[in-house]
C-alpha cells in the first residue's frame, strides 16, 4: 500500500471549506457497499440522495477521482467522503474490480486527458476538475449537465448560510443592549420589541430562534418569577447564537445540533436517504401544542429492541389536519430514519404489517423517578436549549404543599397538564405506583399515556379541534 493520506490532505484537495464539512455525515461505513482499497486507487459505492448509489472511484497516487453524481463540483463530496474513511483506515485493502481497472487504464494511457493532477501534501494545492466533470471525456459516467446544477444550488445554500449567520450576529447584539437596559426597561413589555426581532429572525432563515423569541415574549409579566424565567431564556438565545457562529470549529453532532436549533431546514429527501433504524415501535405518547398560530403534534416512539426514544412532528395550520396514522398505545414494525446531530426527530419510513395493540406492561422498561431524572438531565446536558424530552415512569401521583407530583421512593417530579388528564392520572392510579409516559419540560412533566392493567390510556394534551375544523 501506498503512503494513507491524513486528514489535512483531504482538506487541501477540497473544493471549499464547506465541502469536508459536507462529505464528513457520510464519511461513514453504513453508507457504503462494495467498498475496497489497494496500492493505486479507492472504490465504493455511496447511498445518497438519488434513487441509485453513486459509484465512486479515487485515484490517491496521481490525485484522480470519478464520481456517478451530478456535481460539478470536483471532487465531489462522495470522493471526499471516501478519502476520509481511508484516512482513518475505514477502507479494506480488496482485489480492484473492473471498472476500476479500467478507469485506470485509461488515466494511464492519457494521463492529461483532463484529470485532476497535484501533490497530495497538505498545503500544496488543490486537483483540478477530475475526468467525471470533463464533458466529453473518454469515460462511462453520465454528462453531468443532464443533472441539476449544483453550483447554483451550493451558491444558494452558502446565501442561506451568510443570512443566517447576519441574523446570529444581529440576535446577539440585541441581547447585549437587552442586559445593557435591564429587564425593567418597559419596552420589553411591549409585544412589537420582541415582534420585529422575530421577524427578522425570519428574514434570516432562523426560524426556531424566531419562534423562541415570541414565546419568550409572553413570559413578561406573566407570573411573580418572569424576571428569572425571561433571563434564563435570554442566556440560552445568547448560547445558541454564539455557538451558531462557531459551528465550522464543534463536532459533528454538536454541530447538527446547534443548527438545528439556529432554524437549519434538511430536506426530508436527504434525512429518507440515511440509514433506516428498523424496530417495533411503542407508540408511547402525544402532544398537542400551539405554536405561533400552527398547531405541533409530537408522537413519542420508543423502540422495543433498542429501548431509544424517537419523535414524529407533525404540523396543521388553521383548518388542516395533522397526522394520526399512528394511534398511541400502539406498536409498529417499521423504519425510522433519524435527522442528524443527537435530535430525537426522525422520520417514518417503510412499515412491515400494520400497527397492532401494546400488550404486556412488563415490556414497556418503566424506570424510577430518579433515573428519568438522569436521562433527561444528560438530554439537557448535551443540548441545554432541550425543551421537550420523554420518559416512562413508574411512581404515584400525590399533593405536597397544593401540587401535585409524580413521586416514588428516589424523588419526586412536579405535573403538569390540565383537569382533564390530572384527575384520569389520580383515578386510574387509585393511590397505587402506575406507569405513566411522561414528557419533561424546564417547568414540569405532562402526563402523556397511562399503562393500566394490559392496556393504555392517552391523557395527552389535545388540539383544539375548531382550530383544525374537526366535528
Amino acid at each position: 500500500m501506498s503512503e494513507r493520506w491524513t486528514i489535512e490532505q483531504v482538506a487541501a484537495v477540497a473544493p471549499t471549506p464547506k465541502s469536508v464539512g459536507a462529505a464528513e455525515p457520510l464519511a461513514v461505513e453504513s453508507r457504503w457497499s462494495a467498498l475496497g482499497s489497494d496500492d493505486r486507487a479507492l472504490w465504493g459505492r455511496c447511498r445518497g440522495s438519488g434513487a441509485e448509489p453513486y459509484d465512486t472511484m479515487v485515484d490517491h497516487v496521481d490525485v484522480a477521482w470519478r464520481c456517478s453524481c451530478p456535481s460539478r463540483r470536483q471532487p465531489c463530496k462522495h470522493a471526499l467522503a471516501l478519502l476520509l474513511l481511508w484516512a482513518r483506515e475505514g477502507v479494506a485493502e480488496a482485489p480492484r474490480p473492473e471498472p476500476v481497472a479500467s478507469w485506470l487504464g485509461r488515466r494511464n494511457r492519457h494521463p492529461s486527458g483532463g484529470d485532476a493532477s497535484a501533490s497530495a501534501s497538505a498545503g500544496e494545492g488543490r486537483g483540478g476538475a477530475s475526468d467525471a466533470g470533463s464533458p466529453g471525456a473518454d469515460d462511462d459516467g453520465p454528462d453531468e449537465s443532464t443533472g441539476p446544477d449544483r453550483d447554483d444550488l451550493d451558491r444558494a445554500r452558502d446565501e442561506r448560510v451568510a443570512r443566517m449567520m447576519e441574523g446570529l450576529v444581529e440576535l446577539d447584539r440585541w441581547l447585549e443592549d437587552r442586559m445593557r437596559t435591564g429587564l425593567a426597561d418597559p419596552a420589553l413589555a411591549r409585544y412589537a420589541t420582541w415582534d420585529q426581532l422575530a421577524a427578522r429572525l425570519v428574514d434570516a432563515r432562523a426560524g426556531s430562534l424566531a419562534n423562541r423569541v415570541r414565546r419568550l415574549a409572553g413570559l413578561v409579566g406573566a407570573s411573580p418569577d418572569w424576571h428569572g424565567e425571561v433571563l434564563a431564556e435570554l442566556g440560552l438565545l445568547h448560547l445558541i447564537a454564539r455557538a451558531g457562529r462557531r459551528l465550522p470549529d464543534l463536532p459533528g453532532p454538536l454541530a447538527d445540533a446547534v443548527a438545528t436549533a439556529s432554524g437549519w431546514q434538511i430536506r426530508q429527501a436527504d434525512v429518507l436517504a440515511g440509514v433506516p433504524e428498523t424496530d417495533h415501535w411503542l407508540v408511547a405518547g402525544r402532544s398537542d401544542t400551539r405554536e405561533d398560530r400552527i398547531e405541533v403534534r409530537r408522537l413519542w416512539l420508543r423502540g422495543e429492541a433498542s429501548g431509544r426514544w424517537a419523535m414524529l412532528l407533525s404540523f396543521a395550520a388553521y383548518q388542516q389536519s395533522l397526522d394520526d396514522s399512528l394511534e398511541v398505545g400502539t406498536v409498529v414494525h417499521a423504519d425510522l430514519h433519524r435527522y442528524p446531530g443527537g435530535s430525537l426527530r426522525a422520520l417514518q419510513g417503510r412499515r412491515y404489517g400494520e400497527p397492532l395493540p401494546f400488550g404486556a406492561i412488563g415490556e414497556v422498561g418503566a424506570v424510577t423517578v430518579a433515573e428519568a431524572c438522569d436521562q433527561i438531565g444528560a438530554a439537557v446536558a448535551a443540548e441545554p436549549w432541550l425543551e421537550r424530552y420523554p420518559a416512562i415512569v413508574r411512581a404515584t401521583p400525590t399533593v405536597v404543599d397544593g401540587r401535585w407530583l409524580l413521586t416514588d421512593a428516589t424523588g419526586s417530579l412536579p405535573i403538569l397538564g390540565g383537569v382533564r388528564s390530572l384527575a384520569t392520572l389520580v383515578a386510574a392510579s387509585a393511590g397505587s405506583p402506575l406507569v405513566v409516559t411522561i414528557e419533561w419540560t424546564p417547568h414540569g412533566v405532562l402526563p402523556l399515556m397511562l399503562h393500566v392493567d394490559e392496556r393504555t390510556l392517552d391523557v395527552g394534551p389535545r388540539a383544539d379541534p375548531s382550530f383544525l375544523g374537526a366535528a
